[in-house]
Order: C-alpha cells, then structure tokens, then sequence
C-alpha cells in the first residue's frame, strides 16, 4: 500500500451509486424514530461484533450515530456490550458507573475514557443512556493516552495486594515508569521523548522486570483464585498485558519504528476485544476506520500494517461486519503540532472526486449507507474502482469491497462540543488547551 497523500481535491467527474443502493438516515438524533435503520437487520445478521469506524476523532456526529447505532442493536438484537477506542483498565471505572455505580459523570469522563474521548457533551448523553440500560462499557485500547504505563501498572499492584501480599513489585518498575508519565494526550509527547532520554540499560531493566512480573501472575494463577476473583485476575492480567505490549511500542517508538509499534497495538486490542466475548456475546466495536477495517492499514510515512479488523475477522469470520464511514466537509481533527497548542480541528475541504468519499459525497445529498454485500452488478463496478479513503486530511490505499461491509457517509461533520462538567475534572493542560481551542 502507498503512503497517505494530502487530502486536497482534484478537478474530476465523480461517480456515483445508483438510488438502489442509497439507505437514507433521516436522522443523527439518537433519540428519534428507528425505522431509518432496518437495513442493519441484513446487514448485522448473526454477527456477534459489529464494528462501527470513523474517519477522525472528535466529530460531534460521528459520537451521535454510534449511539444511535448502539440504541438499534441493543432494543432490536439484545446486544450486551459496548467497546470503544480508549484505555482498558481506564474503563473500568466507566462499566463501573454505568452499571449502577457511585460517582460524577463528569469525573467519569475526564478519567474513565482517554485520549480526550470523554470530554464532549454527545459522549456524555451516551454515558446516560448506557446507564439507563443493561450495557457493558469495555475500553479496548493500551490507556495511559498509549504511553503511559502508570495506570495499568498501578491497577496491577493494586490487585496483586490482595493476591499475592508477600510479594513486593521491583520498585524500579515504577520509578521508572514515572519518568514518562503522561496525564493526558496533550503531555504524551513530552512523556515520548522523556522516554527516549532513558539510557538503554534503564529501558532493558524495565522490560525486564515486566516479563518477571508477567509470568508470575501467569504461574500463579491458581493460588490468585483462591484469594480472588476470576473477574478480578482476568482483569489484572489484561492491564499487565497491555502494560507490557506498551512497553514494546514506546521502545519501538523510541528507535523510529511506528510500524511496528502500530503493529503490537493492534494485535493487542483484537485480543482484548476476544476476551471481551467471553463476557459478553453480542457488542458493538467503536474505533476509527484504520483499526476496524479487513485491509491493511497505514499512516504517512509508515509503511503498512496489520490493523484490529484483519485480526478479527481471521478470527471470526462471518462473526465480524464492518461498518466503516466517509464524511463530506466540515471539521475534522488536527493532526498537525498546532494541536498541542489549541488547534484542535482544522477545516474539512471536499473530498477528492475518485475516492470512497467523493464516490459517497457524489451520490446523495443527506446522510446515508450503502450495504456493499448487496450492491448491483454496475455500483459494484463503480465501487472497484475506487483505491483510496481519506482519513481525516489525508488519503490511504484502501480496497473498500474487502475493508467493509457497510458505509455510512455523514455529508458535514463539526467539532463536538466539549462538556464543561468532563473538562472541570481534567488535568490543568487540558483545561489550559481547551481553553485555547474555545477561544479562537
């Protein structure tokens, strides 16, 4: 797969899909009528995990139509669960709180979810709702904005108190770890090259001392159920995992090598997102396009890698459908360095005529999907010639018979709105950089 390009439009005539193949969505409300949706009854079939993407983060509408997506599948299918693009020991303060739990929202959102994806007023209506029905919350992602270690190195010791109380953790693994921590994506790249500071003798210990640690808990798994329970252990064991699979992408990071980082992170994601299945039978997977889709994935400058959605579906077949998404125009994130100063969105130019998106933009006004299993001889050959997606503001190879099952493309998308009550519970750089954003 080439590199991503700039996503600037090219004069061109664009295709277009026949109205057979236009699903239109009357609406993004999650609270209005459903009907607009029965289209995912073919579509989902029997499938127990239904992955739903998005082309950037932070998208007002994007937030809104996975809730939507989430109401359908859980008062029409009985769908359980609910796994999401952010940190896994970090959520289990979310399942926590949604199933009944003590606590503020607003502290929910600024510590529950990471990477900034809980401190938008859509995510919190969601929130809501969840908590008004029998859903499971599950964070799939490394946590610690995927360079810290200390939260799920912290929740691991925790659980080991109680388990193994003889035992004492190298306290260097710790010491060490704090030297990079990183309290929100906005310090992230202060902790990455804190990191890189680190002598390779230091990095070398704390890998080290990881995969000791590691097997402990693995070996002594018997003698942990007796003081514990299963739920508990899987759970440590999980954020351990994730702790000792971060370790490897920031030493991956550290030497110029995102392929590879990129590589171990998804891996790892789809084996939490299989662990996940034993708690639950039917969820609905929210992550952006590049993780869910059945196609290699890349980013620019990095050569190709194995995405979340490859792994899935060679796992579970026809038991994994793909939803991916196109936008139009508007807003979407920016990935540039003014980001870390308070430029959080940047603007959205129409997309390039002979991509998935201006293929999707070209063919009808409103927002829609198109089923691409139940396509007609000619949109079939319309859709194969179509090579690239634009992921946010820039463009990526991609074969979208094989990546997806389903489009939905969303003409205009804006910056969600940023909740005040998340933001107040934040730490002070994001409060500092949302001020910025909502200043300009």
């Amino acid at each position: 797969m080439a590199q991503g390009s700039p996503a600037h439009a090219t004069p061109s005539i664009a295709a277009r899909l026949s109205k057979k193949a236009i699903q239109p969505l009357r609406t993004l409300d999650p609270a209005g009528p459903l009907d607009d949706l029965e289209w995912l009854d073919n579509a989902v079939g029997d499938a127990r995990v239904v992955a739903i993407g998005e082309s950037a983060h932070y998208n007002g509408e994007t937030y809104q139509l996975r809730h939507r997506l989430q109401r359908y599948l859980v008062e029409r299918f009985g769908f359980s669960g609910y796994a999401m693009e952010t940190g896994f020991t970090e959520g289990w303060l979310t399942d926590k709180w949604i199933r009944g739990g003590q606590g503020r929202i607003g502290q929910v959102q600024a510590s529950g979810l990471t990477s900034l994806t809980g401190l938008w007023t859509q995510m919190r209506a969601h929130l809501q709702w969840m908590r008004r029905h029998p859903t499971g919350f599950y964070g799939i992602d490394l946590g610690g904005s995927n360079t810290s270690l200390l939260p799920a190195l912290d929740a691991v010791t925790a659980y080991l108190a109680q388990a193994d109380p003889e035992y004492t953790i190298d306290p260097r693994i710790r010491q060490t770890a704090s030297a990079f921590a990183a309290t929100s994506a906005f310090s992230a790249p202060a902790a990455i090259a804190a990191y890189g500071q680190l002598t390779s003798d230091t990095r070398d210990a704390l890998t080290a001392n990881l995969a000791e640690l590691a097997a402990r808990m693995t070996a002594r798994r018997l003698e942990y159920l007796q003081r514990t329970t299963i739920d508990a252990y899987e759970r440590a064991q999980r954020s351990l995992r994730h702790t000792v699979i971060l370790d490897t992408v920031n030493r991956a990071m550290a030497r110029g090598d995102m392929q590879t980082a990129m590589f171990n992170r998804d891996a790892e994601i789809a084996d939490t997102v299989e662990r996940i299945l034993r708690r639950e039978n039917r969820i609905l997977l929210a992550a952006h396009n590049g993780h869910i889709q059945r196609w290699p994935g890349t980013l620019p400058g990095i050569p190709t890698m194995t995405p979340m959605g490859m792994h899935l579906a060679d796992r579970l077949g026809n038991d994994y459908r793909v939803i991916g998404m196109t936008t139009g125009t508007g807003q979407t994130l920016n990935t540039d360095a003014d980001f870390y100063a308070g430029k959080l969105f940047t603007t959205l130019d129409p997309p390039k005529p002979d991509s998935l998106d201006g293929l999707m933009a070209a063919s009808h006004d409103g927002p829609f999907a198109t089923d691409l299993r139940r396509l007609s001889p000619h949109d079939t050959a319309t859709v194969k010639t179509i090579t690239q997606q634009r992921y946010g503001t820039y463009y990526a190879e991609v074969n979208p018979l094989r990546a997806y099952d389903v489009i939905v493309h969303l003409p205009r998308v804006t910056a969600a709105q940023p909740d005040q009550d998340a933001l107040a519970h934040s730490p002070r750089e994001v409060r500092e950089t949302f001020a910025k954003w909502q200043s300009q």
